[in-house]
């Protein structure tokens, strides 16, 4: 299969503005672009399917430039839920440089700022040399505005698709920018875009849009930074231990579909995953190499390597073997059980509902089945004080085999 062939069947292109597309990617080599406004300081995963793509197209010798926008940033890209929160100067500042920041470190793209080139333009300029070129009729055609027609939807954000499609308009004009790529949600934005490059520049202007779907969970909601549960791609955020265990913990059902978007295995490597996910699920191999691909990729053999000793410490009970930073990592989303300290360990795990008498905590205590902290204990005596702390003020209990613990002393 050519390239384009291989971005449809890695479920990357949801459509196209012209059959011709296809020919560009495939044969020449242009200068595309993809934006992302600064509304929160770091990206998150939702965004590393369209990151990537970017570097797939580059790898195949095209040029990315990434638009950080800090201007439509103070607009917001219209939700189909409401109205965004309009964030102040001072944090879109903050989210802008982490941004750049993050990105430059990853992917070294080229970096654009839209706040450059209307950060100083009139309402009238505005209004006259671009608004005059945007038919109202239009603009309310467009998806994202049509969904907010009946919950009203305010000028500002209305006129968002103006700005965007300035952004293009800009792009090609200084930079031979002739193709913008972006989630499937921003067709109306990335046409709106073309629209305004033919009739300031001419009908027969060669300029394209491509989007992609967007990733989403197994209940068919996306990911997304205003959705519970972000998984964010700053370390700091979100640790690459966590990273591991969720795209480790995977559902069969869209594994496969994340390995063909988010990781650079090839063809025969992902359909031999995919039969191992036919014939030996229980082995999980294709969720293994997604999680341990995304965590290389985006943080390093290093943090991949510490992931991996966390998840054999917790699965095993070697908690011991972690140093103090893969301790906080391993017990930072862990649900919490508060308890005083000073009791006897009987009394702690029934006041912890480890066990449900005590009865049953001596049978399991006297089984060699109670492990704190990683290591067995055995006498019903033992006290779980301040300095049985694992981290903090924190101790891990394990029951049995696979059940693990983290209760808060107080």
């Amino acid at each position: 299969m050519n390239f384009f062939e291989e971005l449809k069947w890695r479920g990357l292109i949801n459509d196209v503005t012209s059959p011709e597309v296809e020919d560009v990617i495939n044969n020449q080599s242009v200068t595309f672009y993809i934006g992302t406004d600064p509304t929160a300081d770091s990206l998150h995963i939702g965004h590393y399917s369209s990151l990537l793509m970017a570097k797939r197209l580059e790898q195949h010798g095209h040029h990315p430039i990434m638009l950080v926008g800090g201007a439509t940033g103070f607009i917001g890209d219209p939700k189909a839920t409401g109205e965004r929160n309009m964030l102040t100067p001072e944090v879109l500042k903050h989210n802008f440089d982490a941004l750049h920041e993050q990105i430059s470190r990853l992917w070294g793209f080229e970096m654009v700022n839209n706040l450059d080139w209307t950060g100083n333009l009139s309402v009238i300029d505005f209004l006259r040399d671009y608004g005059k070129f945007f038919n109202v009729n239009y603009m309310l055609n467009k998806e994202t505005v049509k969904k907010r027609l009946d919950s009203g939807i305010s000028y500002t954000e209305f006129s968002y698709m103006i700005l965007q499609s300035l952004d293009f308009l800009t792009l090609y004009q200084t930079k031979n920018c002739v193709l913008q790529i972006g989630g499937q949600d921003q067709w109306g934005n990335i046409t709106s875009g073309l629209e305004l490059i033919r009739k300031k520049c001419g009908a027969d202007v060669k300029c394209y849009g491509l989007t992609m779907p967007l990733i989403t969970k197994a209940d068919g909601t996306k990911f997304g930074k205003s959705e519970s549960g972000t998984v964010w791609l700053d370390a700091k955020k979100t640790s690459p231990y966590e990273l591991y265990q969720f795209l480790f913990n995977t559902e069969d059902a869209k594994v496969i579909e994340y390995l063909k978007k988010l990781t650079f295995l090839s063809v025969d490597e992902i359909n031999a995953l995919e039969e191992s996910l036919k014939t030996e699920p229980h082995k999980r191999l294709a969720q293994k190499a997604l999680a341990e691909e995304v965590v290389r990729d985006l943080h390093g053999q290093e943090e991949l390597d510490s992931a991996l000793r966390i998840t054999n410490a917790l699965f095993k009970g070697q908690l011991q073997d972690l140093d103090e930073k893969e301790r906080k990592s391993a017990v930072k989303n862990m649900d919490k059980i508060e308890c005083e300290a000073g009791l006897n360990l009987v009394d702690f795990l029934i006041t912890t509902k480890i066990a449900s008498s005590k009865r049953e905590a001596r049978e399991w205590i006297n089984g060699n089945s109670i492990a704190i902290n990683g290591e067995k204990v055995k006498d019903v005596d033992y006290v779980v004080s301040m300095e049985s702390c694992y981290v903090d003020n924190m101790v891990i209990v394990r029951r049995g085999k696979k059940n693990n613990y983290c209760v808060v002393l107080k």
